[in-house]
Order: structure tokens, then sequence, then C-alpha cells
């Protein structure tokens, strides 16, 4: 009998122990599944922010590579479009440097003294040449009764140095003036045909 209410007693604390424990598991479970649930939203913001941090980084860096890559090609254009044009450059002041001085060179060499007669607003003025020059010079000053030839000679593909008689105004209105002066035009021209902007 002893032995029965001993195995009764036990039987009671074991079921009522086994609920105990039921209860508290199912709680802790039920517990542990809301934390679950708060910290997936939590954990997929996270993640969200993450990526979103990541493509940002990404679009950054490659914008970083799209810009370098551009603005090493445009300098490697410009580089090229610079060396295009030196070397028509060359050329042409070749044929000028070669160039046979005839009765067009003549009437240019006119228009060049009257040209720096408008410019300098007086015709009172001394005209330098280049030795190539000397013989058609006359022709060309024949026109211009107060202009005179400087016995000065410069050095140049052609064209004319001009000053007036009292010396306070001086005019390049030389072949490599004009040169100089329409270099940065056509580097432009050109750059804007080839689709390169300086």
């Amino acid at each position: 009998m002893e032995l029965n209410k001993l195995e009764n007693l036990l039987d009671t604390i074991i079921t009522q122990s086994e609920s105990e424990l039921t209860s508290d598991l199912k709680y802790t479970l039920n517990e542990s599944k809301k934390v679950l649930l708060k910290s997936y939203d939590s954990l997929e913001n996270e993640y969200d922010k993450i990526i979103n941090d990541g493509k940002k980084e990404s679009d950054k860096i490659t914008k970083q590579i799209l810009g370098s890559a551009e603005l090493e090609s445009r300098n490697k254009q410009l580089a090229m479009l610079e060396e295009y044009i030196e070397k028509v450059f060359s050329k042409v002041i070749s044929k000028l440097e070669n160039m046979t001085r005839t009765n067009a060179y003549s009437k240019f060499l006119s228009s060049l003294i009257e040209e720096s007669i408008k410019i300098l607003g007086t015709s009172d003025i001394e005209v330098s040449i280049t030795n190539k020059d000397e013989k058609i010079i006359e022709s060309a000053l024949n026109k211009f009764t107060t202009v005179k030839l400087s016995s000065e000679r410069i050095t140049c593909l052609g064209g004319i140095k001009v000053r007036s008689k009292n010396g306070t105004m001086m005019l390049d209105n030389t072949i490599d003036a004009r040169l100089a002066n329409m270099k940065p035009l056509i580097r432009k021209e050109i750059a804007t045909k080839f689709g390169v902007n300086n």
C-alpha cells in the first residue's frame, strides 16, 4: 500500500513536472518566436541597408572608373590631335620656307602694308622685311609714298614688321605671327570636327 502511494505520488509529481516543463517549453518557444520575428525584421532591414550601401558604393566606383577612363581617353585624343596639328603646321611652315616669291606674294605684302596702316592709324611707317623679300618689296611699296623700307632685316617665314616713324607703335604682321594667332582657332575647329572638346 505504501508502495502504491509512493508510486502515485511519484506519478503525480512526474505528471505535474512534465506539465510545467511542457508549459515552460511552450512559453519559451513562443517567446523565442517573437524574438526571432523581431530579429528577422531587423535583420531584413540591415540586409537591405547593406545591399543598398553596396550598390551605392558600386555605382560610385563605377562612375569613378568610367570618369577616369573618359578623361584618359579624352587626354589621348587631345594629345593625338595636337600631334596631328603640329605635323600639319610643320608641313605648312616647310612649304612657306621654300615658297617662290611671285607677283601674288608681292600683292600679299601690299595688303599687309595697307592693313598695317589701318591698324596703326598712320601711313608714316617703316617696314622691315626678310632678306628673301628684298627683290619683291619694291613693287609692293610703289603705291605707298610715305612708307619707307627699313635697313633692318627680320628673320621669319615672310611678311612684314612695321613701326611708326616716331617709334611709338609697332606691329608684327609676319606670316609667323599670323600662324601663331590662327593656330588656336584652327586647333579648336579641328577639335570640334573630330568631336574632341578642349
